[in-house]
């Protein structure tokens, strides 16, 4: 491969055998790339075709410039997110109330900026090929990079395209969502390779591409191994019924009719109470939607109407206290833990904001701000990454998106003795689409990086419980006031991702960040030896 200096322009070299693809194609290439991962993506869940998702992509990169290569990932990620995040128009619409015309081009310009991430991955590569380093790992280096540094406003993952598929995830225990993403991206890689020395009528080379291919074989030959492991240490560990109330109550009238919702959860907890007598009880987030004040939630005295329940309780509720700012007083979306005599034991309160939603971003400093957008969110994010207690046992909560960032989630369970999962969300927001499927594909990958139990209650679905090699053990619909309860295993024990977290991948993210920039030294070509005596 030809050597280039760090000022070199890329110059694109001429067409052999169809390659580097016409614009046209390449253009088209890129789009193909975008509708296949959206198609394997959760809420189509058509998985099969993630094997293959990059491969159009790749084609389209190869032997493009750097900056052609930049809007050829981005048009595939533009692409996928127009499609697959759907769902955001009337989202920002609820949450800003602004007219459906203003969020519809604010989405627009949102959706081009995260297809920015890759642009991002397909710039590194081609900048890091085009210097002569090793293709195949900066694809993944890349790919990576992308997914850690560059910052979007809803997190999501390659690796989301084959939850479905439990022998493929359980390398997640290992590398996290982001060793299934690369698994993945290696077989893809490894059929992109195989597909262009066909096209260009070479030798297929089984070496080139054959070991990538096994990437993802060799990972289900592991899951198939690891799962029932696992089952056995689950079915070895003490059990208790846990239950959950899915109150559906529509995205106002949880606001407007206080009485309705607690109404809704104290009776499904009554119900239960009776018939299952589970350990603790789940609501979902914000479900006590009057708000309490902070001094009001740490005192000694029981909460009245966990009191009456004869059960722990964990619940949502919106804490706030005054501040001394523009703002006059600080909104926290937290979760409070109660024993069986209603006494609060533990708080926690949501770290992962939802810009718009429950904060204006620099709506503290320009308090204006909100004037523009009246419907935006106070809330402080919480600071305390402390599981909850029960009865000997600890509880890491989450509330909403948190439960889709692993960094968050490592924290949460650091602490050892943490033998339980537990999210808490309102999904309502989005409505009957396909992001409350999409919101617990991403959440099932936390219960198998750290191989325990995850109970996810929402208000409005889909509320479910998550065993720790991530199979849905139950699930309840979307849009229906319903109660589980399902016996869980309380579970111990660290996992290699919760050692290593995703700093082997950050070192590679680095590397490719260097290689896009610096040439691979070139070797030193063996001296001839000379002929004649003592030759």
């Amino acid at each position: 491969m030809t050597q280039l200096s760090v000022a070199e322009p890329f110059v694109e070299p001429a067409v052999a055998n169809g390659f580097p693809l016409s614009l046209a194609r390449a253009l088209g290439a890129s789009v193909l790339s975008g509708m296949f991962y959206f198609l394997a993506f959760p809420g189509m869940d058509l998985w099969p075709l993630g094997f293959i998702a990059l491969v159009p992509l790749r084609l389209a990169l190869v032997g493009q410039s750097s900056k052609r290569a930049f809007w050829l990932g981005w048009l595939s990620g533009f692409t996928m997110i127009s499609l697959g995040f759907y769902w955001m128009v009337a989202m920002l619409q609820k949450f800003s109330g602004f007219p459906i015309a203003v969020c519809l081009f604010f989405v627009l310009v949102v959706n081009a900026f995260m297809a920015g991430r890759s642009g991002l991955f397909a710039w590194l590569f081609v900048r890091s090929e085009q210097r002569g380093w090793a293709p195949g790992w900066c694809w993944l280096c890349a790919l990576a990079s992308s997914e850690l540094l560059y910052p979007v406003l809803f997190k999501w993952s390659f690796g989301a395209v084959v939850h479905q598929v439990p022998a493929l995830t359980q390398v997640a225990e290992l590398g996290g969502v982001m060793g299934v993403a690369l698994t993945v991206a290696a077989g893809n890689w490894g059929l992109a390779e195989l597909l262009r020395r066909l096209l260009e009528r070479r030798k297929l080379a089984p070496l080139a591409w054959a070991p990538w291919v096994a990437v993802p074989v060799i990972a289900a030959l592991y899951g198939a191994i690891r799962i029932p492991q696992e089952d056995a240490r689950a079915a070895a560990a003490p059990h208790s019924t846990i239950g959950l109330v899915q109150a559906n109550m529509s995205l106002m009238g949880k606001r407007h009719d206080v009485r309705e919702g607690m109404r809704r959860h104290l009776n499904g907890t009554a119900k239960l109470v009776e018939t299952a007598h589970p350990a603790l009880v789940l609501w979902s987030e914000t479900s006590v939607a009057r708000p309490i004040s902070v001094a009001d939630a740490v005192n000694s005295a029981p909460v009245p109407f966990a009191a009456q329940l004869s059960v722990p309780l964990l619940f949502g509720t919106v804490l706030y206290e005054r501040v001394s700012d523009a703002r006059e007083y600080a909104l926290f979306n937290s979760v409070l833990i109660t024993d069986a005599a209603g006494a609060v034991r533990g708080r926690y309160d949501k770290q992962e904001l939802v810009p718009f939603s429950e904060h204006m971003p620099f709506g503290r400093e320009l308090p204006v701000l909100y004037d523009i957008s009246p419907n935006s969110g106070k809330f402080d994010a919480g600071t305390s990454v402390e599981p909850l207690p029960l009865a000997g046992h600890k509880v890491a909560v989450m509330v909403c998106n948190d439960d889709v960032t692993t960094v968050l989630a490592n924290k949460l369970t650091r602490d050892t003795n943490t033998d339980l999962l537990a999210n808490l969300t309102n999904d309502a927001w989005f409505g009957d689409t396909t992001e409350p499927w999409i919101h617990l594909a991403l959440a099932k990958f936390r219960a198998i990086e750290h191989r325990r139990y995850f109970v996810r209650s929402t208000n409005s679905g889909v509320s479910a419980f998550i065993d720790p090699v991530g199979r849905v053990v139950a699930h309840s619909d979307t849009f229906h006031e319903q109660t589980l309860a399902v016996p869980v295993a309380w579970l111990r024990g660290r996992t290699l991702f919760e050692w290593l977290q995703n700093y082997p991948f950050l070192v590679g993210a680095a590397l490719v960040i260097g290689a896009a920039f610096f040439n691979r030294p070139k070797r030193a070509k063996p001296a001839r030896r000379a002929s004649g005596v003592g030759a």
